[in-house]
């Protein structure tokens, strides 16, 4: 079963269940898969709906961080479940270990020793880990690893 074949299921099931709140999170979702397939005109895969997902945790993040600044915390609590509701579609996060292997792996790889050699290395780290590490962590970590 495809992502977006869960995520119809999971709608079905919210819809019989009652479970307004989740039903309504699962069709912002479904809308941002479905806009970005009308915009591109392609019918998404799994990885393109990872990254709509993403995409979607991130501004949900953000408004949180937004709001509890303005202590609006029942506005919070409602992206806070949107982002428990999403999260459940999202691969399995990679520990840090896991993360900094990837790192030096690729690192070696492509024989990368300088700053200049960042964007290739997220090139090649970005299909692996996205979607299971947070993007921005990993670009400090390879940073790092190559002002070494």
């Amino acid at each position: 079963m495809t992502l977006k074949q869960q995520i119809t299921e999971d709608m079905k099931t919210a819809m019989r269940a009652g479970d307004n709140r989740r039903r309504d999170a699962i069709r912002l979702l479904q809308a941002a898969i479905k806009q970005r397939e009308v915009d591109e005109r392609i019918e998404l895969d799994d990885a393109a709906v990872v990254a709509v997902i993403e995409k979607m945790l991130k501004q949900r993040r953000d408004s949180i961080a937004q709001y509890e600044a303005a202590h609006r915390q029942d506005l919070a609590d409602a992206e806070k479940y949107e982002v428990g509701v999403l999260q459940v579609y999202m691969p399995s996060a990679l520990s840090d270990i896991e993360v900094e292997n990837a790192v030096a792996e690729a690192i070696s790889a492509m024989g990368a020793k300088e700053q200049q050699d960042m964007g290739r290395v997220m090139a090649a780290l970005k299909p692996r880990l996205s979607g299971r590490a947070d993007m921005g962590k990993v670009s400090a970590l390879v940073r790092k690893k190559l002002a070494i």
